[in-house]
């Protein structure tokens, strides 16, 4: 069977959420919805950290990180998907499809570092409040953001150059809706089955590492916050865990389902379903569900918006 793959002309087909729908066009208006409000409430909760003094601490400095990769990981997908409705057909070059991959695995690989950094953030600030400043001083906040992006992109550039070497003759179609490893193995003429088990073992090292962080922050939190003497301490804290909690759990869900969980108990529709929701659904809740809780997000907008009213109109 004649190599596809080794001409630069050739594409892949993406064939995605939109392509198994009864109603294409309203899943990609619903897309491009979800994607302007993921857009919107992400900027906006930059905009307040970067603007309010009052934030400028370092749980909102890593919040700001998650929102800004939030951003960008939706970017990735989401506008591609309504061009490529408009146009009638899915398609993506040999080198976009490589270039997608990396940006994909690096991002998400990032947030998912990231999280563990800001379970260890609530960690500290309960612990050692009366150190938290000096734990968590700029230099250490600086340092988790730069080992989040450093690591997360030298494992997606390793994946990326190891998948895309080899040859592809079975067809061009993906059975996905962008270039991620596990169905793009589908298409190679090789034998991938090492290389299956080591994505495999990657993906639960690179999962499970940071999930594991995270339980053992928030099991001695949890320690914590029962010796707080004072009720509405104790509820403060338990609110701003829970806010992060309820991100992780959203995340590393539809990550695990998708990287963890052997291919033979999943589908390639449920596989679009859920790379929808972590790269479009969890984009938008992320900055919903830490803005609706807290109560120092809420009254950095409250004070933009009074700025907003109160200027004189000519």
């Amino acid at each position: 069977m004649e190599l596809w793959n080794t001409t630069l002309d050739n594409s892949f087909l993406l064939i995605g959420i939109l392509q198994d729908s009864k109603y294409p066009g309203l899943v990609c208006a619903t897309i491009m919805f979800l994607y302007l409000v993921a857009v919107i409430s992400n900027s906006l909760l930059l905009l307040l950290i970067a603007m309010d003094k009052r934030l400028h601490l370092p749980m909102y400095f890593l919040l700001s990180q998650l929102s800004l990769m939030d951003l960008l990981f939706t970017t990735v997908i989401s506008p591609k998907t309504f061009v490529d409705y408009l146009h009638g057909q899915s398609t993506i070059s040999f080198s976009g499809c490589g270039f997608q991959m990396f940006l994909v695995l690096t991002i998400g690989g990032a947030e998912d570092i990231l999280l563990a950094f800001m379970a260890y953030d609530r960690y500290v600030a309960i612990q050692h409040p009366l150190n938290y400043m000096v734990f968590m001083r700029p230099k250490v906040c600086w340092s988790m953001v730069a080992t989040s992006w450093l690591l997360a992109s030298m494992n997606a550039l390793v994946h990326t150059i190891y998948t895309m070497h080899f040859p592809f003759c079975r067809t061009r179609e993906i059975s996905h809706q962008l270039c991620e490893i596990p169905p793009l193995l589908k298409l190679a003429c090789d034998d991938t089955t090492k290389y299956q088990f080591m994505v495999y073992t990657m993906g639960v090292t690179f999962l499970l590492i940071p999930l594991s962080a995270i339980l053992v922050s928030y099991t001695l939190v949890l320690i914590a916050v029962f010796h707080i003497s004072s009720t509405q301490g104790r509820q403060k804290a338990v609110l701003t865990c829970s806010s992060h909690l309820t991100v992780v759990m959203l995340y590393y869900g539809a990550v695990v389902f998708m990287y963890v969980l052997p291919s033979a108990y999943h589908s390639p529709q449920q596989d679009n379903i859920f790379s929808v929701f972590y790269t479009i659904v969890t984009p938008v809740l992320n900055p919903l569900i830490y803005s609706l809780r807290n109560k120092d997000v809420l009254g950095a907008l409250k004070k933009v918006l009074r700025k907003g009213h109160s200027i004189p109109k000519f």
